[in-house]
């Protein structure tokens, strides 16, 4: 979308004011559809860095999730508007498999997503 969709700022808002990671969501982006639930984006910067320092080759890469680049603590100030949603739990849906099968962490433009639903998609075979 060249304007982000209001509706879907306004929920990432809410997920980062409440600090909860409850929220399910299924979006759109560029033909992928990405599913899983969303989280603030300081507990995803965290979790994210938590799952680097443990590797011996990108350990190193940690420390640019654990602080934000605009300086001080991660996470969007409380006067800006979400501009990315930030997915744990989360899968690329492909056919009857969704990628990776224990779920990843993904960060979406929001002004990217063509479509969205509340709600995470699974597939079952059968």
């Amino acid at each position: 979308m060249s304007n982000p969709d209001e509706l879907l700022v306004a929920l990432s808002a809410a997920v980062e004011s409440e600090r909860s990671n409850q929220m399910s969501l299924t979006v759109v982006v560029g033909g992928a559809v990405i599913t899983g639930r969303l989280a603030p984006e300081a507990v995803w910067r965290e979790r994210v860095a938590e799952v680097l320092k443990d590797s011996d080759r990108l350990g190193p890469f940690s420390d640019v999730f654990a602080r934000d680049p605009r300086g001080g603590q991660a996470g969007p100030g409380r006067d800006e508007a979400p501009t990315h949603l930030h997915f744990h739990l989360a899968r690329i849906l492909q056919g009857s498999l969704g990628i990776p099968e224990t779920g990843g962490m993904y960060r979406v433009a929001i002004k990217d997503v063509s479509a969205w639903t509340v709600g995470d998609l699974s597939y079952i075979d059968r």
